[in-house]
């Protein structure tokens, strides 16, 4: 008999957020097996506001068609260089996994923590850029309260998953809490245009990565050439949020952590199938969660079997940050 056919869950959180005992028990065992068999899931019942992520659909929306040489105003020239606006063609990110591919067609503002936290990082240098103040555009006006406020959502949203997490990883629902009370996360609005001229060989929107951190939370506008997954049987099947869900994948630190029990999954953004497609044009809002830059990341306890070892060597998420965004400007 056949396997039958994976497919990316849709889970309501709304019943874990209320407090419902059954209900939070109902959802953890969704999230659990979303999480090990395919590492992503699309959520709804968030709580993240409709209206915020809207605005900031639309006024980076605008900040994208402005002329070239004022988005190059907002590209970061200080210590935080992975923030502010990078242009097109500018980043790779399969070269994070060691594939020799030409850069993402796609357009970026990267947004990191609104909180500075360099003082409590005085003694330890290099964690001083993760905190750096944002390189946040100000045209058109707006654009940046918005921005702000869509990452504050996020940040919230996050730590609920996180929540949900620990609890199907049999620990307290409070494990993450001081993993995260000094977090680098990242909010990268991505545009990808329309596009006027044949790809490279081989060259796609975004190339086939993992992502780096704990998580991701993605928002995405609807347009031919999007998301896909790897599936387990290794076909690749698209996925598209409605406007009121989000889609959530694991990154590589979780999979670090729970040594591989849950999967941090290969994905790509693909391209449009006709270039004359002018609804192609396609934006989405990721929220990547970093954990504090010193937070250990090792094997948890009830992720290790009787008699087997952690499968990877402990590493501070700082220094396991710097590592990925090192070969993601390495073309």
């Amino acid at each position: 008999m056949a396997k039958p056919t994976l497919q990316v869950p849709a889970i309501d959180i709304a019943p874990f957020l209320s407090g419902d005992p059954e209900g939070k028990r109902a959802v953890v065992d969704a999230v659990r097996s979303a999480c090990r068999d395919i590492g992503f899931l699309v959520i709804a019942g968030h709580g993240l506001s409709t209206d915020d992520l809207a605005r900031a659909f639309t006024l980076t929306r605008n900040f994208f068609d402005l002329p070239q040489e004022t988005k190059n105003k907002w590209h970061p020239t200080g210590p935080s260089k992975q923030r502010g606006y990078h242009a097109f063609e500018t980043r790779g990110l399969a070269h994070t996994m060691d594939a020799n591919v030409p850069l993402d067609l796609r357009e970026t503002v990267f947004l990191g923590p609104i909180d500075d936290q360099r003082a409590h990082y005085e003694a330890l240098a290099e964690a001083q850029p993760a905190y750096w103040p944002n390189t946040i555009p100000t045209e058109p006006q707006g654009v940046d309260d918005a921005a702000i406020a869509i990452y504050r959502g996020f940040e919230r949203l996050s730590a609920d998953l996180l929540r949900i997490f620990a609890l199907a990883l049999d620990m307290p629902e409070d494990h993450f809490a001081d993993k995260i009370d000094r977090h680098f996360s990242i909010l990268s609005c991505h545009h990808y245009p329309a596009l006027t001229e044949p790809p490279l060989p081989n060259q796609l929107r975004t190339g086939a990565h993992t992502d780096f951190g704990a998580m991701t939370i993605l928002a995405m506008t609807e347009a031919t050439g999007g998301l896909e997954v790897n599936m387990p049987d290794g076909s690749w099947a698209g996925v598209q949020a409605a406007p009121h869900e989000l889609v959530v994948n694991l990154g590589d630190m979780m999979a670090r952590w729970t040594n591989d029990r849950w999967r941090s999954t290969l994905h790509r953004v693909v391209n449009p199938p006709d270039l004359a497609d002018a609804m192609s044009r396609r934006q989405s809002i990721g929220y990547f969660m970093h954990p504090n830059y010193d937070a250990k990341i090792e094997c948890f306890p009830t992720c290790l079997e009787t008699g087997d070892s952690p499968r990877y060597p402990a590493i501070t998420a700082g220094e396991h940050i710097a590592m990925k965004i090192e070969k993601s400007h390495n073309a």
